[in-house]
């Protein structure tokens, strides 16, 4: 039987990095560029090239889907 491997994605980061030349930096500086007026404009997020960046204090905390929304709807228990 064949072992199931869990990879985390900081292996996936590196390998895509190192195996494959992806300069994450680039990216960084990319998606900080795409993010900076929104920043500066207090956004929550900001809709760009297909994803939504999620904004915290400044910091991109995540891409979601651009149909997903930024904040999660308050529950009903």
């Amino acid at each position: 039987m064949t072992q199931t491997v869990r990879i985390t994605d900081h292996a996936i980061l590196k390998y895509l990095e190192r195996a494959h030349g992806l300069d994450v930096d680039a990216v960084r500086r990319h998606m900080s560029g795409l993010a900076a007026t929104a920043v500066e404009l207090g956004a929550i997020a900001v809709t760009i090239e297909s994803v939504k960046l999620r904004l915290r204090a400044g910091v991109c905390v995540t891409v979601l889907k651009p149909s997903w929304p930024a904040i999660r709807p308050e529950r009903t228990e």
